[in-house]
């Protein structure tokens, strides 16, 4: 196990729902910046930050924009987002995370995309067959990455898997994912393609046509982000609205002490039940493709 723990606060879909991050002595901390963004440097495992569990609907996400960062359930237009079932797809059809330490730097623009940084890690679908639980810490191995131009921003979609997956060992780049589990990689073009569809916005475009590239590209744009968080977190780089407080990065301005961490946890509202999920997220739309 990692040795991260997680502490809920309010309800599950809800809007004041909030999963709080501790290390292994039960010290509070931020999954964006105290998290490292290595489980092991020298063999390119990657620690990823488990968002979205598959096959579940709950847009969650690390809040760039809060102290600490922790994970809640994104609100557009004062709604809580759970994303559409677009046939065949149901939810998510990965685990879907973050790698921590990395930021995607809005005033970047990447030389591969002609296009900005989203402002948020760099995100990774895991592919592997557990479903894993939200605000699980797991190591992964990079296979490859797709890059997804989401209203106008660089996206990267990192393809990875748990090292702890009975199959990790047959996994090594991109075209051993498209070997092993045919249609995979196509699903996943598809599935961020039309996602957001259903909700009136037109088709997502990808760089280089939709194709992906190898694990050595990936971990390039991995580092890259890497490289622009380290800005981010010494204050090298204007962040703007992202929150850097933190607890472990010892040349940050923003670092804290864990009295000040857990008066942040204690002002949110108590652990409580998960309010019903609406009816109406169980909905599949059908399109015809493009």
């Amino acid at each position: 196990m990692s040795g991260y723990g997680v502490e809920e606060r309010a309800g599950p879909h809800s809007p004041e729902y909030r999963l709080f991050f501790k290390d292994a002595a039960g010290r509070y901390i931020s999954p964006f910046h105290d998290i490292p963004i290595y489980a092991d440097a020298g063999k390119n495992v990657f620690n990823m930050v488990v968002e979205v569990p598959r096959w579940t609907n709950a847009k969650m996400e690390i809040s760039t924009k809060e102290p600490l960062n922790p994970i809640k359930q994104d609100v557009k237009k004062g709604k809580l987002r759970f994303v559409a079932n677009v046939f065949p797809h149901k939810g998510y059809i990965w685990n879907y995370g973050a790698i921590p330490q990395t930021w995607e730097d809005p005033s970047h623009k990447d030389e591969n995309t002609g296009c900005c940084g989203d402002n948020d890690p760099i995100d990774v679908c895991e592919i592997g067959s557990k479903v894993c639980s939200r605000g699980e810490v797991i190591r992964v191995k990079v296979l490859g990455t797709l890059a997804l131009i989401d209203e106008g921003e660089t996206d990267w979609k990192v393809i990875a898997i748990n090292v702890e997956d009975p199959e990790a060992a047959s996994y090594n780049d991109i075209e051993d994912v498209r070997r092993m589990k045919p249609g995979y990689l196509e699903a996943t073009v598809d599935w961020f393609r039309r996602y957001k569809v259903p909700d009136g916005k037109p088709e997502n475009q990808f760089a280089f046509n939709g194709e992906f590239k190898g694990k050595d590209f990936a971990l390039d744009v991995i580092k890259g982000t890497h490289e622009h968080w380290k800005a981010l977190i010494t204050k090298k780089t204007d962040g703007g609205e992202i929150n850097c407080t933190n607890l472990t990065v010892s040349d940050s301005p923003f670092c804290c002490s864990q009295d000040c961490a857990k008066a942040t946890v204690d002002a949110a509202p108590p652990c409580k039940a998960a309010s019903p999920i609406p009816p109406e997220v169980d909905k599949w739309f059908y399109y015809q493709k493009n």
